[in-house]
């Protein structure tokens, strides 16, 4: 019988949001993705759960810049928001085995919680959340419940953790600070994510571990600012029973004031550029991909 390792055989994918045009920074992570998978198509996932954002136009004009740039994928397109029922199950499995609890803070309760707070836990963005409502009794969360207050699930990450073993992820990229190989998880990275919302069947940790899974996303090719989400979303695999792809973090396009671009920062779009005459080879030989 043969021994022979199983061959690796990375399967990438590149998931956009329909929330405006595509800029620089999104044709280098598409082309990451693409370079990863040796020139085979790369599955493509539209992560429209925002309903408040979210545009068809902005669906058509995504898959339109990506096909200019030369990049194939394979039919059919997923999108998310096909997708509530994966996500309710998942959050049923968390919910069952005690892994969650609803968090009835708004944004500025948590605010001023960790204003209030000495010591406040610090993530690689800033401030986390602080736990207010992890040790609420059951009777204070029924009776807030019943009243009908809004609330987001979040994930106990203390509790997690204990039911893991030590978890380790692999990077094939850089990493931001140069990591590779196998790397041990810090799950506390980002405290107690929200995992869903009123609004949202699924935040983007769980959303986007369950739909890798159902992908069979085996490299998970993205830029370096979402590194730290790897750690938790890494303690959502293992809870969850799910396949842990291989990661590859690389560097970001950053504007003139050393910021990550962004949609939200009017970013210049490919489809400026492109009207302004740049070729999808200068593009690509732009990011050097």
């Amino acid at each position: 019988m043969s021994t022979d390792p199983v061959p690796f055989v990375p399967i990438t994918r590149f998931a956009p949001s329909p929330t405006g045009l595509l800029h620089l920074g999104h044709a280098l992570a598409a082309l990451r993705a693409c370079e990863a998978a040796h020139g085979a198509p790369i599955l493509l996932r539209i992560e429209d759960l925002d309903r408040g954002r979210a545009r068809a136009e902005y669906d058509s004009a995504l898959r339109e810049d990506l096909a200019w740039l030369g990049l194939r994928w394979h039919e059919p397109v997923l999108r998310q928001s096909t997708r509530a029922d994966a996500y309710r199950a998942a959050l049923a499995r968390l919910e069952q085995a005690g892994l969650v609890y609803p968090c009835f803070c708004s944004r500025r309760d948590i605010v001023q919680e960790i204003a209030r707070a000495a010591e406040a836990p610090q993530g690689p963005n800033g401030p986390l959340y602080p736990g207010t409502c992890r040790s609420l009794s059951p009777r204070q969360r029924d009776r807030r419940l019943s009243h009908g207050e809004k609330f987001a699930l979040r994930l106990d990450v203390a509790k997690a953790t204990a039911a893991s073993a030590v978890l380790t992820f692999t990077e094939t990229g850089a990493g931001p600070d140069g990591e590779h190989g196998e790397i041990r998880v810090e799950p506390t990275r980002l405290g107690d994510v929200v995992l869903s919302r009123d609004e949202l069947p699924a935040a983007y940790h769980l959303a986007v571990v369950v739909d890798d899974a159902f992908q069979g996303v085996t490299l998970v090719t993205r830029g370096n600012d979402l590194f730290g989400a790897t750690h938790v979303q890494r303690l959502l695999q293992s809870v969850l029973g799910l396949p842990a792809p291989r990661y590859a973090h690389h560097r970001l396009i950053l504007d003139s004031d050393g910021r990550k671009l962004s949609k939200r920062e009017r970013a210049t779009t490919l489809r400026s550029l492109r009207d302004a005459g740049r070729s999808a080879s200068d593009i690509r030989a732009s990011l050097g991909v």
